[in-house]
């Protein structure tokens, strides 16, 4: 039976690399469409679609504006190669069943106001991902395609235990809802990337239900990015997401401290945190390898809230409070079920999934006045 179970868990770890790979090989060509349309680079755009593909596009009078791809890479001058065209570009999901995948991006051109969706149709060519086909939507709209980036963690269960774990997903979308209502994107970080443990679950909030019903919200923490693929300047704030699992796996990879700080010192960023997820700052260090806590104003979920007899409890590799406090930070609290904010310069931080918002609505405005 053991011998059986070992070639099943073989097997399927063999068809999830198989996967992933294919994931990523159309999110090559994907981005090849988007880098090459933002960057007015033809040989990325042509290496996107496959040569006799059509894209259905808007033109006044015309609802169904049909381009082949050969002429669509001609709109792109080669003289402006390199030359930023004001798109700026993501994708948001990706569906594959066999040698044939749907796809879904969302290009924003902030300067016009507008936003298009695109949808794709791919089909794996001669061992190639490529674009036969492809619709675009416009709408106009506000986002201002600047990013802000959360920082969640990969832990299924607490510490070497049994125990089951997960990201507070009250947490994440009353954040992410604030920053998609001021225009921000957000996109999503964990030590392992893929999918994330959720807990805190209420469907009879309305809150939950517009996101847990969200196909694209829901492909996003279904496949979040390994912190590799993230590109620190590209991000004006970092924000760490609590749940109990925040303890795990977070505040000591070097990775994502990296990140974290290159956003903060070198591109004048902001750092915030909420709940267990100012465990995740508790390692930082500034360039001077000073730690950032201290001196500074420090909120999030005490120990002393803690069901400190529970078996979890024995799981947690440092106490939040306790070391904010012994690197010389400052933290503070409001009772229990309270929301509490923080803010200490460009560092911003809150109590538990109450302050979620305030975090955030403190983060918009600071980002705006910056």
């Amino acid at each position: 039976m053991s011998r059986l179970i070992l070639l099943i868990s073989l097997w399927a770890a063999s068809f999830q690399l198989l996967a992933n790979d294919e994931r990523q090989a159309i999110e090559t060509s994907l981005r090849n469409y988007i880098d090459g349309t933002s960057y007015n680079d033809g040989d990325k755009i042509r290496a996107a679609f496959y040569p006799s593909a059509n894209l259905y596009l808007e033109k006044a009078d015309t609802p169904l504006w049909k381009v082949k791809a050969a002429d669509y890479i001609k709109w792109f001058k080669p003289e402006k190669e390199g030359q930023f065209s004001g798109r700026v570009g993501e994708i948001l999901s990706i569906d594959i069943e066999s040698g044939i995948a749907t796809a879904k991006a969302e290009i924003l051109l902030p300067a016009k106001k507008v936003r298009f969706i695109d949808m794709f149709l791919l089909k794996k060519l001669d061992g190639q991902w490529r674009i036969i086909s492809k619709s675009a939507q416009m709408t106009e709209s506000q986002n201002t395609g600047e990013r802000i980036l959360f920082i969640v963690s990969s832990a299924f269960f607490h510490g070497d235990s049994k125990l089951p774990a997960g990201v507070s997903f009250s947490e994440i979308v009353k954040a992410y809802d604030t920053f998609k209502q001021a225009g921000f994107r957000v996109d999503f970080v964990s030590p392992e990337g893929g999918a994330l443990p959720l807990s805190y679950i209420n469907t009879s909030e309305p809150i939950h239900r517009k996101y847990l019903y969200n196909p694209d919200f829901m492909y996003a923490i279904g496949n979040t990015k390994t912190p590799d693929e993230i590109v620190a300047k590209n991000y004006r704030a970092v924000h760490y997401v609590g749940g109990n699992n925040a303890m795990y796996g977070v505040a000591e990879n070097e990775a994502i401290q990296k990140i974290a700080m290159e956003v903060y010192e070198k591109h004048n960023g902001i750092l915030s945190s909420v709940c267990h997820g100012t465990a995740g700052i508790v390692n930082l260090k500034t360039k001077d390898g000073n730690y950032l806590v201290a001196g500074k104003r420090i909120s999030g979920y005490p120990e002393s809230f803690e069901n400190q007899s529970r078996a979890y409890f024995q799981e947690f590799p440092f106490l939040i409070q306790k070391t904010i406090e012994a690197r010389g930070g400052l933290f503070f609290h409001s009772a229990r079920n309270t929301p509490h904010l923080e803010v200490d310069g460009r560092i911003v931080t809150g109590q538990n999934h109450l302050s979620s918002p305030l975090v955030a609505e403190k983060m918009v405005e600071m980002l705006r006045r910056m």
